[in-house]
């Protein structure tokens, strides 16, 4: 698939969303960034955690998103932030 760059930058900038967030994001939020960052990457390393229950959890994640494509990863991505980011309204 031929690379966009409006999904390219905005992938980027997700990411550095999330690597400035400083207060910890939730189990399974984090599970599927996790996949759609590797799929959006190429990166199919296996998971390296010290903890076989982590590295299940991320092997499951991954498997889900094995037929994402880059550009739908990183389109996921990006959705994802954007969504945890959303202004939560006041009732």
């Amino acid at each position: 698939m031929k690379p966009n760059k409006n999904i390219d930058q905005e992938f980027l900038e997700a990411v550095e969303r999330v690597n400035r967030h400083l207060e910890p994001f939730p189990a399974d939020f984090l599970l599927r960034l996790y996949a759609f960052y590797k799929r959006a990457t190429n990166n199919d390393s296996s998971p390296n955690s010290r903890n076989n229950l982590i590295n299940a959890f991320k092997t499951n994640a991954l498997f889900q998103a094995r037929d994402v494509d880059t550009n739908l990863a990183k389109a996921n991505y990006v959705e994802l932030v954007n969504a945890y980011f959303k202004p939560k309204v006041q009732k």
